[in-house]
């Protein structure tokens, strides 16, 4: 085993504080690099990644294929359906768990406050909340999808990941600012600013709002929409979040 995966490993350990399987270790990541890499890999591209020999990934990707989690385009694998349809079991957690912020954050900014998932290299609208009391506001379709490097939800996404020579200036700037801000991106005339909901070292949702306008005019925004994502994190990890006696 290389030295980085052997480091690998031992922050699994350090962090579950105890001894962990090594092949679903292996499998997870697997399914985890096939999620970055839309276009699929080759197995022979997925040993180099973990580091194992070909007919180990072989195992793993038999493993995977018959759960449905993997399928094989040609010589390339790629998600399987059945992620989706674990993914599709989510939703009601999120729902239950993320609305209700959503809609304090929709009241405090008197916008409309959304949560964003990465599928694939686009961001899907996931939720919304309308601002109640507004005279007008900008609807947002949810299922509605758009590239990850398009508008501040995606944005945020991408910038709660680890840095990349990929990544557009507009990801390291929301990267250093802990939040994204987009003017047009998706609708003409709209300001977002969302933030990465930060689990892991690789983001895959946003909470952000969407305003009218052709600036961002009020620059406690950003900060509001932080501290929801931030709470919504907690919450999603299982832990009470700090409006939780306020709600």
């Amino acid at each position: 085993m290389s030295a980085r995966k052997s480091g690998r490993r031992e922050e699994i350990v350090a962090a579950t504080g105890g001894e962990t399987s090594l092949t679903l270790d292996r499998g997870l990541t697997v399914l985890s690099l096939l999620a970055r890499n839309g276009d699929g890999l080759t197995a022979a591209e997925l040993a180099e990644h973990l580091g194992i020999a070909r007919a180990a990934v072989y195992r793993l990707l038999r493993t995977l294929e018959a759960h449905s989690l993997v399928a094989r385009l040609g010589t390339r694998y790629i998600l399987g359906f059945g992620v989706a349809e674990l993914a599709g079991q989510l939703k009601p957690r999120l729902q239950a768990t993320v609305l209700p912020i959503l809609r304090r954050l929709s009241e405090q900014t008197n916008s409309t406050a959304l949560l964003s998932v990465a599928d694939g290299d686009q961001a899907l609208i996931l939720l919304t909340s309308e601002p109640p009391h507004s005279t007008m506001h900008l609807a947002m379709r949810e299922g509605a999808r758009h590239p990850l490097t398009v508008g501040a939800d995606g944005i945020a996404i991408l910038a709660g990941r680890p840095g990349s020579e990929d990544d557009t200036e507009d990801v390291r700037v929301a990267r250093r600012r802990g939040y994204a801000v987009s003017v047009g991106s998706i609708q003409e005339g709209a300001v977002g600013i969302a933030a990465p909901i930060q689990v892991s070292d690789w983001s895959t949702a946003s909470l952000g709002v969407v305003q009218l306008g052709l600036k961002l005019v009020d620059e406690q925004v950003p900060h509001v929409v932080k501290a929801a994502a931030r709470t919504a994190a907690t919450r999603l990890v299982g832990a009470p979040g700090p409006e939780a006696a306020h709600q």
